[in-house]
């Protein structure tokens, strides 16, 4: 079956933005990464880059060799061969997280506010598989969901001033890893070894919009191993 509803709007001189139903959704997700295929096959070397979101993408062109009208038509026309389906569409891609008190200064916190045990809060959040919806903020930081809903929390009233990089963190529906120390606002329930954004590593990222993710958890010493560090008190 042929989906559907988008909708192609100018974002500038030489970009297009496109829009499907704004929400957080597997299938929407799936369609916004079947779209970027169509595009860079229809677009060829006249694409400069796309930056898919939850249920948009960013289409920017080369100027020189063809035009918003040109490309507009081109791209209503392929875009009708979208197809609703799967909302599998990415890898599927294991991280390792150190789950505790020491490394997560949020857990307690959460297994306070939901009546829960710090050990449930854990086994809930590496329960789940989630998909990755968006890369931005910073190089690296995916925003993963959803979450499961009792693990649900708002943002922090008062951000940190620095959030050590590897921090595994909830925010209202999603989930994320730091890729760099960095301000946050988000709850912190452990560290990931992983190396999210390394800019002399091919891929420079272990994932990309579409994938699914897994989190695993590790004790301290395979954290070590793993090339983890321990942070300070960054509270």
């Amino acid at each position: 079956m042929s989906l559907l509803h988008f909708q192609l709007t100018p974002a500038g001189e030489n970009a297009l933005m496109l829009y499907f139903d704004q929400r957080i959704d597997p299938q929407i997700s799936a369609l916004v990464q079947q779209a970027c295929v169509l595009i860079r096959n229809e677009l060829t070397d006249d694409l400069i880059d796309l930056l898919p979101s939850y249920a948009s993408v960013l289409i920017l062109f080369n100027p020189l060799s063809t035009d918003l009208h040109r490309v507009s038509a081109q791209l209503q026309h392929s875009l009708k061969h979208l197809q609703s389906g799967n909302s599998q569409t990415g890898n599927t891609i294991e991280l390792p997280v150190y789950y505790t008190e020491e490394s997560g200064p949020d857990l307690a916190l959460i297994a306070k506010t939901k009546n829960i045990s710090i050990t449930e809060v854990i086994q809930r959040h590496q329960a789940l598989s989630y998909r990755v919806y968006a890369i931005g903020f910073a190089p690296g930081f995916a925003y993963l969901g959803e979450v499961d809903p009792l693990l649900q929390m708002p943002r922090l009233a008062t951000p940190r001033a620095k959030v050590p990089r590897g921090a595994v963190a909830i925010a209202d529906r999603q989930t994320a890893v730091y890729p760099a120390q960095s301000p946050g606002g988000w709850n912190l329930i452990g560290l990931c070894p992983t190396r999210m954004f390394n800019p002399d590593s091919t891929p420079v990222m272990p994932v990309a919009v579409g994938d699914e993710v897994r989190f695993v958890a590790v004790d301290k010493a395979e954290f070590l191993r793993l090339g983890g560090e321990l942070p300070g008190d960054e509270r």
